[in-house]
């Protein structure tokens, strides 16, 4: 039979679960006011839809490169 879960210790895990969601929730959306959040650590465009700054002049299969600047805000760059 399951030994009987600490209900102190659940409630303390889940409060530090969310402490550590907070802060990547923070983080990622400061991030987003600088950099696309479709653009990957190589540089390339992981979205599924047109955008500007993507240079589709790759091999076949590969993703787009992204051409931009960090030091834009990309959200006015996207077509929908």
């Amino acid at each position: 039979m399951p030994e009987p879960v600490d209900k102190d210790r659940y409630e303390s895990s889940l409060a530090r679960l969310q402490e550590i969601f907070a802060d990547i929730n923070d983080t990622a959306t400061e991030v987003s006011k600088w950099r696309c959040p479709y653009k990957n650590v190589e540089d390339r465009c992981t979205a599924s839809f047109g955008c500007r700054n993507q240079d589709r002049d790759v091999p076949e299969g590969e993703l787009a490169a992204c051409t931009g600047s960090d030091k834009l805000d990309y959200r006015a760059a996207w077509e929908a």
